[in-house]
């Protein structure tokens, strides 16, 4: 016989593959006609976009390009610098087994270091090193049953639960675009660098809508045509909707962006400006809160129970924090002295993460590209600092079992030369963590009943505890309830029972009234 059951459905997302990669991008950049000889590259540095991407059978395709600009001292009689601006493509092909095209991918791509090596005066090789992250999943639906019909005489062993499932999954392309006015004394003459971090990021939930809101700070360096270098610096609004049926604001968003293209480009002279235009990738996703309740184990006084059970993983404690690391420092660098920095490059690395309850302690260092002037004929140099780092960041519920991930955001740097190569470094680092666990439970699926072919010919039984029991295995085993095992031993805490304890234990006598434990 069937039994009448209520269902439920949870949507949690199943890891199909990961993989974690280091590949290397390569290519000749050859200096246009226009320019001079390449002597020597002073500074190079890039930005990695990602325009498209595939999930194949077995592997995911990844098709990007790196930015790359080099500024260099030119082979002239005044060795002057100038800058030299190429793309480098690249493609990569995972094999992560066991995905298709009906899956999701999400990707991390950042570049750990570039080289550069003179081949002659007119070509440049330019090495890049990019690490990789993808992340394969699949969202689906998982049904369970969490209540049975009451009128059928079946003993219930319930659990509660909080899970985060998710309610939506959805992403949108957005052209974040400006120009930036530039002094009108300045004549571009050439881009020397540019730089794009995203940063404030935020989202509000409204009217069946995700609004995604961050800022692109694009610092730019360039040559003017009388051969000063100067730097400028704008954040440009970045805002996409995302459809996203049935969410409200209790919910928890999850927010990623993805760098596609960017255009950096002079207007002509007159307009003393820099149109630049950035394509963003925004993708999303929506978790709720609820509150169910896991049947665990059942049975019938009077009936032979069947069911099935399955291990199913579930999404818990999942929570978000946005936490401030505040790096103040005086570094003694000898090679800047008392000169003017033109630009900082600063890239932040996480060597070790370690989980105490409730805590997560971040050891790294920043990495500080200074580009400043110098006493030489070119009038420019570089030099790298390593700025060592630990931040503790609270968070409520965190553990070894959590699962967490963590974006640093670049927010305030300042960097102020005061004397005898003592630079004044302010640099605050915003740690936007995402943590959660994932937990095993047993579903219960496909319940029947059967009459019994046995019936216990006593009303009445005996009974001593041994150490592993519980009331409900003792109901259970004798076909009783834990009600009836409470009344008539007059137990006070039915969770409180030792060993060898006497209990009498009733035949259950079948009622409309049945007792849920």
């Amino acid at each position: 016989m069937d039994v009448n059951t209520t269902n439920e459905t949870l949507c949690v997302s199943k890891i199909i593959g990961q993989k974690s990669d280091v590949i290397f991008v390569e290519g000749d950049i050859i200096v246009p006609d226009v320019k001079p000889d390449i002597l020597n590259a002073i500074n190079v540095s890039g930005n990695v976009c990602v325009y498209k991407k595939e999930i194949l059978d077995g592997k995911v395709r990844i098709d990007g390009n790196v930015n790359v600009y080099i500024m260099y001292l030119a082979d002239t009689e005044n060795q002057n610098i100038r800058g030299l601006n190429s793309s480098i493509d690249f493609t990569e092909i995972l094999d992560i087994d066991g995905c298709n095209s009906s899956m999701i991918l999400d990707e991390d791509i950042s570049i750990k270091s570039i080289e550069c090596k003179i081949l002659n005066g007119r070509k440049v090789n330019v090495k890049v090193s990019l690490s990789i992250d993808a992340n394969v999943y699949t969202n689906e639906n998982l049904e369970f049953i969490s209540n049975l019909d009451l009128d059928q005489d079946i003993q219930c062993l319930k659990s509660p639960l909080e899970v985060n499932s998710i309610i939506g999954e959805g992403n949108t392309k957005t052209i974040a675009k400006d120009t930036v006015i530039i002094d009108n004394a300045d004549t571009i003459a050439e881009i020397l660098s540019m730089s794009l971090n995203i940063v404030n990021k935020d989202a509000k939930i409204s009217y069946n809508k995700i609004l995604a809101k961050a800022e692109a700070c694009v610092k730019i360096m360039y040559l003017t045509e009388d051969g000063r270098i100067c730097t400028q610096e704008t954040m440009i609004p970045i805002m996409g909707f995302i459809d996203m049926p049935n969410v409200t604001e209790d919910n928890l968003p999850e927010i990623k962006y993805k760098l596609k293209n960017i255009i950096i480009n002079p207007n002509p002279e007159d307009e003393h400006s820099i149109y630049i235009e950035a394509e963003f990738e925004i993708m999303c996703k929506v978790y709720e809160t609820k509150q169910i309740q896991i049947i665990e184990d059942l049975y019938s006084t009077c009936k032979e129970v069947n069911f099935d059970q399955r291990n199913v993983v579930v999404l818990t404690d999942k929570t978000t924090s946005r936490q401030t690391c505040n790096i103040r420092e005086r570094a003694v660098i000898q090679e800047i002295g008392e000169n003017k920095i033109y630009d900082t490059i600063v890239k932040v690395n996480i060597n070790k993460e370690d989980v105490i309850q409730d805590n997560i302690i971040y050891d790294g260092d920043v990495e500080i590209n200074f580009v400043f002037q110098s006493n030489d004929l070119a009038g420019l140099d570089t030099v790298q600092y390593k700025l060592p780092f630990s931040f503790t960041a609270a968070l409520n519920g965190v553990n070894l079992n959590s699962s967490i991930s963590t974006e640093i955001e670049l927010g305030m740097q300042d960097f102020v030369v005061l004397s005898d190569g003592i630079i004044d470094i302010k640099i605050d680092l915003l740690f936007n963590i995402n943590a959660s666990k994932q937990k095993n439970i047993k579903v219960i699926d496909n319940i029947t009943m059967d009459d019994l072919k046995q019936d216990n010919l006593y009303s009445m039984t005996i009974y001593f505890v041994k150490k592993s029991d519980t009331l409900w295995n003792i109901a259970k085993k004798h076909k009783s309830t834990i009600d009836e095992i409470v009344r008539v031993n007059n137990i006070e805490d039915e969770n409180k029972i030792y060993p060898g304890q006497q209990l009498f234990i009733p035949k259950h006598r079948l009622t409309k009234n049945v007792a849920t434990a």
